[in-house]
């Protein structure tokens, strides 16, 4: 079993660049400095849209087909309670076109509120109820592509968060799992917290077809991928994970990666659940 870990402070020593903890320390100069911040962090957020809107362009057939799914089953009962004189099949009739418009309406409700939400507000967020968030919006694109969804919530830790940015991280694992199992499988998701480091964790595990070692140590870097655009044109951009990769780092968290050639990986998002002293 291949097994990564991605700790952002470990690569800011490796790399030499100044983190939070250093303020004080020599500044850079301007001859050092080839992007101002203001338009890095522009460029930045920038691409988290980009790639907000590239996995909403993944699902949105698998919408459309659920749609029209409900459009059907809305159109059926109306034709059945109109053409029934029995009160009792009219309230049915009633209760399933309310029960579908209701799905509806959550589902267009969730990808629209994905799609457009901005903001970099943190907020204290119950991380279970992100996972189901994303769970519903991928449900119709995982059943479509067989694959079983198993979820397993020990708690429901809550993390101060940008709450679009960590759902965008969990429908970007949620993609990469689906992805993984062209044949079908079984996608599991884990929600832990973990009162000794104060992390809470989210593990996303699939039956895939794995990452060979070689590739294990570059999967996070921007523009690699280790799979082939589908026949949308959607994944393997290699921005998917570089995009995760900064989000975790911007709030402090880790990433871990475990992975066996033909038996699958798994996915471990680790978020501090109290906010940092320097950040208080």
């Amino acid at each position: 079993m291949t097994d990564i870990e991605f700790d952002p402070d470990r690569l800011v020593q490796r790399l030499g660049v100044h983190s939070r903890k250093q303020k004080g320390r020599r500044k850079m100069t301007s001859e050092e400095v080839f992007v101002p911040l203001s338009e890095t962090d522009q460029l930045k957020q920038q691409l988290l849209h980009a790639q907000r809107l590239s996995s909403v362009g993944a699902l949105a057939s698998s919408v459309a087909h659920e749609f029209n799914n409900i459009l059907t089953t809305i159109i059926n009962y109306a034709k059945m309670g109109l053409r029934s004189q029995d009160d009792s099949v009219r309230s049915q009739a009633f209760e399933k076109i309310l029960h579908a418009g209701q799905r509806a309406a959550n589902i267009i409700n969730s990808m629209l509120g994905y799609a457009r939400n901005q903001s970099s507000q943190r907020e204290w967020v119950d991380l279970a109820a992100l996972v189901e968030d994303a769970l519903l919006l991928t449900e119709k694109d995982l059943s479509k592509h067989h694959i079983r969804v198993q979820t397993r919530f020990e708690s429901r830790p809550q993390a101060l968060v940008v709450r679009n940015q960590i759902e965008q991280i969990l429908l970007n694992l949620i993609i990469n799992a689906r992805q993984a199992m062209p044949n079908g499988g079984e996608l599991s998701v884990h929600v832990r917290e973990n009162s000794e480091t104060s992390m809470a964790e989210i593990r996303i595990s699939d039956t895939g077809v794995g990452i060979p070692p070689k590739q294990m140590r570059r999967i996070f870097e921007p523009f690699f991928s280790t799979k082939q655009p589908d026949e949308h044109g959607h994944g393997g951009n290699g921005l998917g994970l570089s995009v995760c990769r900064q989000i975790i780092e911007q709030h402090h968290g880790r990433i871990r990666v475990e992975s066996v050639v033909g038996k699958g990986s798994t996915f471990t998002v680790k978020l501090p659940m109290k906010p940092l002293a320097a950040e208080n």
